[in-house]
């Protein structure tokens, strides 16, 4: 099992089955870009304002559809990519 460091940036490849597994026990959140590893820092309360009132205007402008949006803490996989990122807000339909 691989432990991910809580750095800013792994220089070394890790293979993507590893992050994940990795990422179930690590302290801190980190995306995954092309086999490195990127921890995420804590934001704002400015940023945090900022992404609440676009998931709020989101979810207000998608009533009656089978659309979800989520805010923060929800792991998004690139499909076309191998990276996955935590978005500040994310709508699925």
């Amino acid at each position: 099992m691989l432990a991910i460091k809580n750095t800013a940036e792994n220089t070394a490849y890790i293979a993507e089955q590893d992050y994940l597994e990795g990422e179930k026990t690590a302290e801190f959140r980190h995306e995954y870009v092309d086999g490195h590893i990127y921890a995420l820092a804590g934001t704002s309360i400015r940023h945090n304002d900022i992404a609440l009132n676009i998931a709020f205007a989101l979810r207000a402008a998608t009533p009656g559809t089978p659309c979800k949006v989520n805010a923060s803490d929800v792991k998004v996989r690139a499909q076309r990519s191998k990276a996955y990122y935590y978005p500040d807000v994310i709508v699925g339909c």
